[in-house]
């Protein structure tokens, strides 16, 4: 079987202080896990962050805030290989503070080296179809609460299910889908929960080329653009526009621990 499903936190879920972990183990992920191609990340008892099927790859979008297709350069096995990382910090902080995090353990135990470049490449713009949106406000509660868990979005290929997600969210997972940057122009302000399905075609070239699509997506059910305007009231329209990337000069695979 390969099916990919992925639980992303984004916001105050691993907030995390300080400039490196403190303690990280790294470790290959089981045989069955990378079969089922499914990635998580979320919070532990005691602080501790755990990272499950994680490739290279993943790591540098979380650390970097860029998409699969914003990586170019280095071996295959950066996409290819999943690791289960569990890393304890010092004490709880923000979610920027974990990306720097996330950054050190990069350099410190992948070895990884890149720069940057910018070029000018094919984009999507997410706007409000005819007819106005058709979404609903998140539900969740006590939005101010230092236990909230902030946006979450579980994705499968020809399904995200979301809560407490803005529009920037739904734009960067389309991106991941499609292979293509996604602009937010929607002018929405608030957060959603919202589920969307579509059945997928080999048209996406992002992240989920390749892998199953959901158990429930149906071959005659509606294409992701189509999906998009009935479901939630929103298109993509081509454009271009400048797309940082992000070329890696070196990485090595991590001594087990």
């Amino acid at each position: 079987m390969d099916r990919r499903q992925m639980l992303m936190v984004v916001g105050g879920s691993f907030a995390l202080r300080g400039q490196a972990f403190e303690v990280a183990s790294i470790k290959p992920s089981a045989p069955q896990a990378m079969g089922m191609m499914r990635v998580g990340v979320e919070m532990l008892p005691g602080g501790r962050v755990s990272m499950t099927g994680v490739s290279v790859k993943f790591l540098i979008q979380q650390a970097y805030g860029v998409r699969d297709f914003q990586i170019a350069g280095g071996p295959g096995w950066i996409g290819s290989d999943r690791y289960d990382i569990t890393a304890k910090p010092e004490m709880a902080s923000t979610g920027d503070q974990v990306k720097t995090m996330i950054q050190s353990l990069l350099a410190d135990r992948f070895k990884l080296s890149f720069h940057r470049e910018t070029k000018e490449l094919p984009t999507y713009a997410l706007v409000v179809a005819k007819g106005g949106p058709k979404l609903h406000a998140s539900e969740v509660q006590d939005k101010g609460s230092e236990n909230r868990r902030g946006t979450q979005i579980r994705m499968m290929r020809g399904q995200f299910d979301v809560q407490d997600a803005p529009m920037a969210a739904l734009a960067n997972q389309l991106g991941q889908v499609l292979g293509r940057s996604v602009i937010d122009k929607t002018e929405l302000t608030g957060n959603y929960d919202f589920k969307l399905e579509w059945t997928p075609d080999e048209s996406e070239g992002g992240m989920f080329r390749g892998a199953e699509a959901h158990p429930e997506a149906r071959p005659e059910g509606p294409s992701l653009m189509t999906a998009l305007q009935e479901q939630l009231g929103l298109k993509l329209e081509s454009t271009k526009g400048p797309v940082e990337i992000l070329t890696i000069d070196r990485v090595e695979k991590p001594s087990e621990n």
